[in-house]
């Protein structure tokens, strides 16, 4: 199993928090943490940090876990 960066505002947490929210699942990232430094988009992310950003948001998609909006 891929070991990958959990750190706040990085690939794989931005995809677990997109799949928490139930957001559709755009790639990005935070340079210095969620909502801190520069927004990392899709076009310039490497294709090891797309792989990341999706593995996070797929495992916490298998694990069932959303936020409750009510």
């Amino acid at each position: 199993m891929t070991k990958y960066d959990e750190r706040h505002g990085g690939p794989y947490d931005r995809g677990g928090a997109d799949s928490w929210y139930q957001r559709s699942p755009i790639p990005h990232y935070w340079t210095q943490g969620t909502y801190n430094g520069v927004k990392i988009e899709e076009e310039d992310m490497t294709p090891d940090e797309i792989k990341a950003y999706f593995a996070g948001y797929d495992e916490n998609e298998s694990s069932g876990c959303h936020k409750d909006w009510f």
